[in-house]
């Protein structure tokens, strides 16, 4: 069942908030011990169930929430050891905007640490598997939220998008994961990696859904100063005819899909021109260069950001008594890929080395934005794959660079701080294969109503709950 149709059954009076939980925590416990989608269950779920007031917006609908972000008196370890006893004083801004409305945090989901990685395998404590397919990664970094949504552990999840780490797991998941417009949703309580890039965003297994979780969490929050005063409106925009779009398919560049992704594609191209759009081929000429900018803007940031785990102020320290001795031996405790990303940002922000990187790679963004800004005067929307394959197998990307380049596709939006959104679109031998669209800046009420019109023109015929469902 759908988060939206529990949602209504409880307010209907046909479920209570307190056997909606037990349904789900019961999973959890059954289900996940051979999926690693959950770092942390909240043990106080059935506690908070018994007292919420059913009317509530959202009362009793369980919330799977990335482990980077931050629950007040719920560990909270950004899939690191250097956090791993971390239990935050404080909640982050989208969690408490759902927590009042009645939503339940059902516990913490698994993460490659800090969101570095695409693949859930570099979680300081045990990878996450695909529900499709245990023998292959989730994606990453939301692969535990993405996973969660797939083997309906959770209705809805929470993730976060620094290049592409909800909408890569959505694709390889099989649900819808949404990046919003950055600044849409607020970043406060969400550990930082890559400050200028990070954005929350839900994850779930229907268009409606999403919009449930956004008119939630969106708005501006003055805890953030990048946070944007668009007031939210997802669920009302779906109630409006959709007009006629011009679609933007971008190609040039972007080779070497898999037949599933080429043949989603098409399929997809085709459900779109049903609909009434109009279809045109695009170029985006600094997209497939986009990654390389990517890495080394958001490598920058992090060497700044974790800084601060220095073991002097929170989180773990390492036993001693002389200062830079202690930093050292608990800074050890970052993970391979944390420490290359760390060790790649401070060379490119390095005295001689700025310019020639970091600030070729702030033009570079500058051009890219222009581009996107000028492709929105062509046409309304821009469809392309999410990823250029299906899930990959555990183990299959131990070279850093191949595992960097899952990023192609994703980054982009990123860097321009546009709205995108992964939609399940086929399947490629029984794996799911996902699609993107990407709105102009501010515009994610658009990207739902595009994703609703193709959700309904299929049917949703490409969304699967491997597991069954939970109801």
């Amino acid at each position: 069942m759908l988060a939206h149709e529990l949602r209504a059954k409880v307010a209907r009076g046909e479920l209570s908030p307190l056997e909606v939980a037990q349904v789900y925590l019961e999973r959890v416990r059954a289900l996940d011990p051979s999926l690693g989608a959950f770092l942390t269950l909240n043990e106080r779920l059935l506690e908070e169930a018994r007292a919420l007031d059913p009317t509530l917006p959202l009362a009793g609908l369980p919330v799977a929430v990335k482990d980077n972000i931050v629950t007040k008196g719920l560990r909270t370890t950004a899939g690191s050891r250097l956090l791993e006893a971390f239990v935050p004083p404080y909640e982050a801004t989208a969690v408490e905007r759902l927590r009042r409305l009645g939503a339940l945090v059902l516990g913490k989901t698994n993460l490659d640490e800090f969101g570095m990685g695409s693949s859930t395998e570099h979680s300081a404590f045990f990878p996450t598997k695909n529900p499709f397919d245990p023998s292959r990664v989730p994606g990453g970094s939301s692969g535990g939220s993405a996973a969660a949504v797939a083997a309906d552990l959770a209705p809805m999840a929470l993730g976060s998008d620094t290049g592409g780490s909800v909408r890569q797991p959505a694709s390889f998941c099989g649900v819808y994961g949404l990046k919003p417009t950055y600044g849409r949703v607020s970043r406060f309580g969400l550990i930082a990696y890559a400050s200028s890039l990070d954005q929350i965003g839900p994850m779930a297994r229907s268009v409606r859904d999403l919009a449930l979780l956004m008119d939630a969490m969106a708005g501006p929050d003055p805890q953030d100063a990048t946070s944007l005063d668009l007031p939210p409106r997802f669920q009302e925009a779906l109630e409006e005819p959709l007009p006629s779009l011009r679609l933007g398919l971008v190609r040039q560049g972007l080779s070497g899909n898999s037949p599933g992704v080429e043949a989603a594609l098409e399929a997809a191209l085709g459900v779109f021109q049903g609909l009434g759009f109009s279809v045109k081929e695009v170029s985006w000429p600094s997209l497939p260069l986009a990654l390389n900018a990517y890495y080394i803007l958001a490598p920058a940031e992090a060497s700044s950001n974790l800084a601060r785990y220095d073991g002097t102020l929170y989180g773990y320290r390492a036993p001693g008594e002389e200062l830079w001795a202690v930093v050292e031996a608990t800074r050890a405790r970052f993970g391979l890929e944390v420490k290359r990303r760390i060790l790649v940002g401070t060379f490119v922000l390095s005295s001689g080395y700025y310019e020639a990187y970091y600030g070729r790679a702030q033009a570079f963004r500058r051009r890219l934005r222009a581009e996107a800004r000028a492709l929105f005067q062509e046409v309304d929307l821009l469809l392309l794959p999410t990823a250029p394959h299906p899930a990959f197998p555990l183990g299959a990307r131990p070279d850093p660079l191949a595992m960097y380049r899952e990023d192609l596709y994703t980054v982009g939006a990123n860097l321009a701080g546009l709205p995108a959104l992964s939609f399940p679109a086929g399947f490629e031998e029984g794996l799911p294969v996902g699609l993107q669209l990407l709105a102009p800046w501010g515009q994610d009420e658009l990207l739902l109503r595009a994703a609703l019109a193709f959700e309904e023109a299929t049917d949703r015929g490409f969304v699967r709950t491997p597991l069954g469902e939970a109801f």
